[in-house]
This record gives structure tokens, C-alpha cells and sequence, in this order.
């Protein structure tokens, strides 16, 4: 669904007139622009509550002979890892924590050849990630990072949203109804106990496409 659909699809929960365009000026897009709000709010909420397919994405690299940092285009700094891979030396890389590449780059001769390890390191001036990886590439390697992808929040009135649509309007609408302050709050918790049921039952839907990623394990 597109923002603007997303905002009409909760105006008319709370039997409000819809709008054309969520960014209008004026009065009458007042409230719109709030229920936009919500939306963008909940939208976040429903994105971090699992990893969703719709939201799995492949970002690569293409290392350069010495180089060793590189931005990851396109992450917005805001992704979730599942997992790394030296397409090139088909090879998984594996994350080391800070002190462990400072060690490497600091307090030893830093190595050259195949890219291993990888550690995540600032953000660029354009709000992307920035990953190091070691030992430091002796030529081309495509590094391949399958990621969870969080959208930024929505504002066009075309813009889509990926996830799935029912826990997004049916939280943005219980926030609607909260901030309204109706029926002593009783009616806030009943549409926010509909909200979180929709919300278990998309996971349960998606997660059933990666049944491996919900099998627990003693250890």
C-alpha cells in the first residue's frame, strides 16, 4: 500500500473524511499529517518486530587492491546482518568485534589476501554504513551482506510500504484512538490488542518461509 492509502485506510477507521494528499497545507490536512505520523510510527514499529521477507536485501562491495574500508550503498544505517560472503573466494566472512581489528591494523603487520573478516565502522558523510574488512584485499573480491532493510519513513503520498499493511493500520489507528483519548482509554486497548494479534499473525505467515531462523536450541 502507498502512504496515502496507508493515512485514508485510518481515516475512515476513525470516521474522518479522507484527503488527497497527506502534505497539504492548510487546516484540513492537519489531522492527516498527524495520522501520517502514526503510520511512520508504526510502520517502524511493525519493520523491527521481525525480519521480514519483503525487507531482505543483498548489498555488495567490490573490494580494491589495499583498500580495506568501504560504505555499504544503500544501507541507510539501518539494516540487520543475516549473513556475509566473499563471493569471489566463496568463503563466509566472519564479523570480529573493534578491539580485535585493532590488534590487527595497530599492534601487528596487517595482512594482505583474502578478505575474512569483517567489522562494522562509522557511517559515511551520506548516512550510509561503513564495514573494514581483513586481511587487507590484494585485488577484486565481490563481497556480498544479505541484510534485513528498514525503510526510511514514508512522506511521498506514492510511497510504498513492503511490509504487511493490517498491523501497520491497525497500530497507527489504536494510537489515533489513544491520543483522542476516547471511552477512558478502554477502546485504546482493545485496538491495540487488535493491532498486536495481526501483528503475531503476519510473523507467524512469514515466518513460515524461514523456518530455520525459529527453532531454538539449548545450549
Amino acid at each position: 500500500m502507498t502512504y496515502i492509502q496507508l493515512v485514508n485506510s485510518v481515516l475512515r477507521r476513525l470516521r474522518e473524511s479522507e484527503v488527497t494528499t497527506v502534505q497539504g497545507a492548510g487546516n484540513s490536512n492537519a489531522y492527516a499529517r498527524l495520522i501520517g505520523d502514526f503510520v511512520n510510527e508504526a510502520k517502524s514499529q511493525v519493520e523491527n518486530a521481525w525480519k521480514w521477507s519483503a525487507l531482505r536485501r543483498t548489498l555488495t562491495a567490490t573490494t580494491v587492491d589495499g583498500t580495506f574500508n568501504y560504505e555499504l550503498q544503500g544501507s541507510k544505517n539501518n539494516f540487520q546482518v543475516l549473513s556475509v560472503l566473499n563471493d569471489t573466494s566463496d568463503i563466509v566472512m566472519l564479523y570480529k568485534d573493534a578491539d580485535w581489528f585493532n590488534e590487527a591494523f595497530l599492534l601487528t603487520n596487517p595482512q594482505r589476501g583474502i578478505p575474512t573478516f569483517y567489522n562494522f565502522n562509522g557511517v559515511s558523510a551520506d548516512g550510509d554504513t561503513q564495514v573494514d574488512i581483513y586481511p587487507i584485499p590484494d585485488g577484486a573480491y565481490t563481497l556480498r551482506f544479505n541484510v534485513v532493510l528498514r525503510n526510511v519513513p514514508l512522506s511521498g503520498d506514492s510511497d510504498p510500504m513492503e511490509i504487511p499493511s493490517r498491523p501497520v493500520i491497525l497500530l497507527a489507528t489504536a494510537m489515533a484512538i489513544e491520543e483522542r483519548g476516547e471511552d477512558g482509554g478502554q477502546q485504546s486497548m482493545n485496538a491495540y490488542a487488535a493491532a498486536q494479534s495481526a501483528l503475531a499473525d503476519a510473523v507467524a505467515l512469514d515466518a513460515g518461509r524461514h523456518p530455520e531462523e525459529t527453532v531454538w536450541y539449548s545450549v
